[in-house]
């Protein structure tokens, strides 16, 4: 428990602590007020008549909640030392290298996917998203008030998203990566030296396509079947169109925005995929071609 405690106590790690209570907390707050509305008939017309106007009573609120966050902030200055090190020394390099804190979700996301996918194609997806949920939300219920019936999917896709693909990848990336990025418990001491024999294949070798020839050459095979994995991914969203087209779910959704919330799905739970996939099989790569590899 001695590491455990060493790694909680860093300046650094704090905010961690407190948001893995704070998130919890608030989410088991939200869900508990919106399963109060559902079984309460909240959701009737006539009992949504009590209001609380933007201003002044949630201005106010917010404006008292930044005064106390700052107070906190500055005696929070006083207390703890900034985490800073030393300066940089190129001979002797930190293991483990970690990011602050709120990039190691996307440190940890690293360890899965090339870093053309994990830093720039990933995070540019999650704010094309963020960005299009007023335009693609067809759902005009619960807009004001705390309800999980009413928005099951939104809900259950936006607590997916952020507890278990980001809040769950930056616990990991502090409690649970050791030297050499290595999978240590929490209360496990780190042992620099330690050594961990990873043999990582790609897909298609588990089905005995061989990614590369004996002249180190690459497989056209190994492509194509990375190709027609992830094609065939994908091909679920007209798959399921075709299925559903005719349900009014979808004809209120529309095609065009239906493409956009299935492509945004699919691709977000990818990386559960592939997680999976590289801790239980070490799987590297789906699909390796000359110039990027997936």
């Amino acid at each position: 428990m001695h590491n455990l405690w060493e790694i909680v106590s860093k300046p650094d790690n704090i905010p961690i602590v407190l948001l893995l209570f704070m998130v919890i907390g608030y989410t088991l707050w939200s869900f508990k007020k919106a399963l109060k509305n559902d079984n309460q008939g909240f959701l009737d017309e006539s009992k949504l008549s009590d209001k609380i106007q933007v201003w002044p009573s949630l201005v106010r609120v917010e404006f008292l909640a930044t005064l106390f966050v700052m107070v906190i902030l500055v005696f929070w200055s006083f207390l703890i030392d900034a985490p800073l090190e030393e300066p940089a020394n190129p001979t002797l390099t930190p293991n483990p290298s970690k990011a602050p804190w709120y990039f190691l979700g996307l440190q940890e996301m690293l360890v899965y996917f090339d870093p053309w996918i994990a830093g720039v194609v990933l995070p540019t997806f999650i704010i094309i998203g963020l960005m299009a949920i007023p335009y693609i939300d067809i759902n005009e219920k619960g807009n004001g008030y705390y309800t999980f019936k009413e928005r099951k999917f939104a809900v259950l896709t936006y607590c997916f998203g952020f507890l278990i693909l980001w809040v769950a990848l930056i616990v990991l990336g502090t409690f649970w990566r050791g030297p050499g990025w290595y999978f240590f418990f929490p209360w496990e001491e780190w042992d620099t030296h330690r050594v961990v024999a990873l043999t990582n294949v790609d897909l298609s070798e588990l089905f005995g396509i061989h990614t590369r020839a004996a002249d180190n050459s690459l497989n056209p095979m190994a492509v194509i079947f990375g190709v027609a994995l992830i094609l065939g991914y994908y091909a679920l969203i007209p798959l399921y169109w075709m299925k559903k087209k005719n349900s009014d779910i979808m004809k209120k959704l529309g095609a065009v925005k239906y493409n956009i919330v299935a492509f945004l799905f699919l691709t977000m739970m990818a990386l559960p995929i592939k997680m999976v996939l590289r801790i239980a099989l070490n799987i590297k790569y789906i699909l390796v071609t000359p110039w990027f590899n997936i």
